[in-house]
């Protein structure tokens, strides 16, 4: 029996973000799930190295790859349709989960645990801070992607970067990572292909 998972997620890069917005060069959510992958992984190394903390780096990147595969069957709902209200908040976070179960569903049930473990918050204060810094490298890809827009001459980005760097301003009070993030990398992102040379 051939099983449907992979086939699944590799629609992924068929899953266009920002739908809203008109975009200098559309992001597909395979990509933008690349960017946060790296960046979870490197917050998390951030956290271990300079902050003492005991956090798997590896399992952030992969909670980063899947942490929107949900969207294959969902589709990218925009920000603000998603965060109206708490009701829609609620029902939306219900929807993905369905969706999350569906996609382990088309795995053989020997690896479904492995899988669920990455899909699935499990218990523990280190689970937990890792997930935040996953959440948060979430955050900084679409400021990264309010940035290219901005020096692509496109101000549609303008106010989605100001609410993003808002979010974003909330968490580095709790995670020092993200602030060392963004004074560390942040900056060359608005470099040309010299400049970064």
């Amino acid at each position: 029996m051939a099983y449907n998972f992979f086939a699944t997620i590799s629609r992924m890069k068929y899953i266009e973000r920002w739908a809203l917005m008109r975009n200098s060069r559309q992001e597909n959510l395979c990509e933008h799930s690349l960017e946060v992958a790296m960046i979870a992984h490197a917050l998390c190394i951030i956290g271990n190295v300079r902050y003492g903390k005991n956090l798997n780096a590896e399992k952030a990147a992969l909670i980063g790859l899947y942490h929107d595969a949900s969207e294959i069957i969902t589709g990218d709902m925009p920000t603000p349709v998603k965060y109206y209200n708490e009701e829609i908040k609620r029902a939306y976070k219900q929807v993905e989960a369905i969706a999350d179960i569906s996609l382990l569903h088309k795995l053989p049930e020997d690896l479904q645990p492995a899988f669920e473990e990455i899909f699935k918050a499990q218990d523990g204060e280190d689970e937990e801070y890792m997930r935040r810094l996953v959440k948060a490298a979430d955050k900084l890809s679409a400021l990264i992607k309010c940035i290219e827009e901005k020096n692509a001459g496109n101000s549609e980005f303008r106010t989605a970067e100001k609410s993003t760097l808002k979010s974003i301003n909330k968490l580095k009070k709790d995670l020092p990572e993200v602030e060392d993030f963004m004074n560390d990398f942040l900056e060359p992102y608005g470099k040309t292909l010299d400049e970064l040379s």
